[in-house]
């Protein structure tokens, strides 16, 4: 017998003022929001920021959210709309920054050596790769559907896309996914 509390049930003790409720509600859903917004920025400290300044937005309106309505899609679409800002942000404020080539042997570098990136040849690693190779759009769509665990409904919904063109393109990215794959490891699947 499964005796979990569901996001329904937190969010009404939420809203009468538990705050046990709502620590158990960011504990189960931080790394998944973590994990949407990274994939939006591609930057861990941007996604970090963006993950706590969402769970402030929800903490903020979880009031407007209507009885009977999911809250997972609810709490995705703050999390996008935030990224979305926060990217419109960072292409109008980040400044180009030139380093003069006798001290960017100082720069830290946090990208992957080469030896690690061997070691880390597995699965994930390739398909982090390959979802990095698509467009923007086929992006989300594989990271609602497939790793967030959206239904094309409510994606449609999200995204605000009919469901017929949430469905083609869907087919689409996993198949550009899966093209990225075979490029970048053309033995994978052999």
């Amino acid at each position: 017998m499964n005796h979990e509390i569901t996001d329904t049930t937190l969010v009404r003790r939420c809203r009468r003022g538990d705050d046990l409720a709502w620590e158990a509600l960011v504990r189960r859903h931080q790394s998944r929001l973590f994990s949407v917004a990274f994939n939006y920025l591609r930057d861990r400290e941007e996604a970090r920021d963006v993950s706590q300044d969402v769970f402030v937005k929800i903490y903020r309106q979880l009031k407007t959210l209507r009885e009977g309505d999911a809250f997972l899609p609810w709490m995705l679409r703050i999390a996008r709309n935030s990224c979305i800002d926060r990217l419109r942000h960072l292409k109008s404020r980040r400044p180009e920054i030139v380093v003069p080539l006798e001290h960017a042997a100082e720069i830290e570098n946090d990208s992957p050596s080469p030896e690690e990136l061997t070691f880390r040849g597995s699965r994930t690693e390739l398909l982090q790769r390959a979802l990095g190779t698509l467009a923007s759009g086929y992006r989300e769509i594989i990271m609602l559907k497939d790793i967030q665990g959206l239904k094309l409904d409510e994606i449609s919904d999200l995204l605000t896309l009919p469901l017929g063109t949430v469905k083609s393109r869907s087919h689409r990215a996993r198949l550009e996914l899966a093209q990225a794959v075979r490029t970048l490891d053309p033995s994978y699947g052999a």
